[in-house]
């Protein structure tokens, strides 16, 4: 039912959600794909506003433009799902796009460079090169082997009261070298002992809260 639509609506754009009035550039929702693929996952409204507006669309058009950012310009090649929506006599396209376990996914930025993005609250940003290290660790995590030692336990220490570490903090109190305490952090999220959050203005580890209770 369109309620499904308007509820949607309601939440406003946010990490898993985001609205196109009208597709003009594949190469531009190629980068919402990418994103909602390499975190999350998400849902596309097409024919909706930033204010929430519905304005309608071709839906045949809109979707031959979405089919092509996704199999042209999503490297690899992002499946979705699509919905047609038909509100007040106006069409709204609902793609949905799941996570993906084929991370990272990439789309041409604005120079034509092929980049991985992530979702980031209501924005598309460029992965960050921690972010790309943990995925390639995450793909040979059969290979990883840890020793939990003083350098670890420092930091599950430091984990204990406070809630977040960045790599230099932790470089710091372990009297580690930056790419030491960096591969260490990468490891630790990959067998998923902490996790790793980039937000808009910094990025910081934190004690998984499944292994939270074991320390």
């Amino acid at each position: 039912m369109s309620k499904h639509v308007i509820n949607l609506i309601k939440f406003g754009e946010n990490q898993t959600l985001d609205f196109k009035h009208s597709i003009t550039d594949s190469k531009k929702i190629a980068r919402s794909l990418v994103a909602f693929a390499n975190t999350e996952g998400g849902t596309l409204l097409i024919g909706v506003k930033d204010n929430g507006s519905i304005v309608g669309v071709d839906s045949e058009e809109e979707y031959y433009m979405v089919e092509a950012a996704a199999q042209m310009f999503c490297k690899p090649e992002i499946h979705f799902d699509v919905t047609k929506w038909v509100i007040n006599a106006k069409t709204v396209l609902e793609v949905v796009v799941k996570p993906s376990s084929k991370r990272p996914h990439k789309a041409p930025d604005k120079n034509g460079d092929y980049k991985a993005f992530i979702r980031i609250n209501d924005e598309n940003m460029v992965a960050t090169p921690i972010q790309l290290k943990i995925w390639k660790a995450d793909r040979n995590r059969k290979s990883i082997r840890l020793t939990l030692t003083e350098k670890e336990n420092i930091l599950f220490d430091y984990l204990k009261i406070n809630q977040k570490i960045t790599v230099g903090q932790y470089s710091r109190i372990a009297f580690m070298s930056r790419i030491d305490a960096e591969n260490t952090l990468i490891k630790l999220t990959v067998l998923g002992l902490i996790c790793y959050t980039a937000s808009l203005d910094e990025e910081y580890f934190s004690i998984n809260n499944g292994f939270e209770e074991e320390i």
